[in-house]
């Protein structure tokens, strides 16, 4: 019989509708997950547990959890998945209200749902944390200040959070990919991407579903000593 490696464990995947969180949710769903999406889209394929949420709002986040708690009786895994890109320019061109955008969707709306979740997590002994960050929140990238500063901020939160949580069962772990093949990447014009690319030893951008297999490894049992971490995806890219 085929292992199930998360047999009976319950996931919210936020950004749950896009590319990457479509492939995460997928990949946690084959693997044995119940999972619920928390998302800003208004409709899902019908047999996705989608709830509306702004990751951004508090109110909209802890509605968002009783809902998942009264449909699956806990939370045991979250993956903080949802981002924007931002505006590409460079930061003296930047507008305030776009830099506070993309940090407050990428970074506190990871602090908001981590802060509401994880207690729950700690009452029962056992939870997987993942924050998906970016190899640009480890070396910055020119044209998209706000996008990396939200990425590096993300890293130091979680291990900021792992170790506040380390004897609790509850792990906080991080990955970096570099661009992947997903709705973002066409948002940008081709020069912008032939640059990205050119950054890539391995030739070739990140998919959505290597991202998915690592995700769900990390929400693992197998991966239990691991906290505080960051796990590159970068095709060689980075440098640490």
């Amino acid at each position: 019989m085929r292992q199930v490696p998360l047999s009976a464990k319950r996931a919210v995947v936020t950004g749950g509708c896009g590319g990457l969180g479509r492939a995460i949710v997928d990949r946690l769903r084959r693997d044995g997950a119940q999972v619920a999406l928390f998302d800003r889209a208004d409709a899902a394929d019908r047999d996705e547990f989608l709830i509306h949420c702004d990751v951004t709002n508090e109110d909209d986040v802890s509605a968002a959890i009783k809902q998942v708690v009264a449909r699956f009786g806990g939370i045991d895994i979250l993956v903080n998945n949802a981002g924007l890109q931002g505006e590409v320019v460079p930061v003296v061109e930047a507008s305030v209200a776009s830099w506070r955008r993309v940090i407050d969707v990428n970074l506190t709306g990871a602090f908001i749902c981590s802060k509401a979740i994880a207690p729950m997590m700690v009452s029962a002994g056992w939870g997987r944390i993942v924050h998906v960050s970016s190899v640009q929140g480890k070396e910055g990238t020119a044209q998209a200040g706000a996008y990396a500063a939200s990425k590096a901020g993300l890293i130091a939160f979680g291990k900021t959070l792992a170790k506040e949580l380390a004897t609790t069962g509850v792990t906080v772990n991080g990955i970096t990919p570099t661009v992947i093949e997903t709705g973002m990447i066409r948002e940008i014009s081709e020069q912008r991407r032939e640059e990205l690319l050119a950054r890539i030893p391995m030739g070739r951008f990140c998919r959505a579903t290597e991202v998915a297999a690592m995700v769900a490894w990390i929400a693992s049992e197998e991966c239990s000593f691991s906290t505080g971490a960051v796990f590159d995806m970068s095709g060689g890219r980075a440098t640490w």
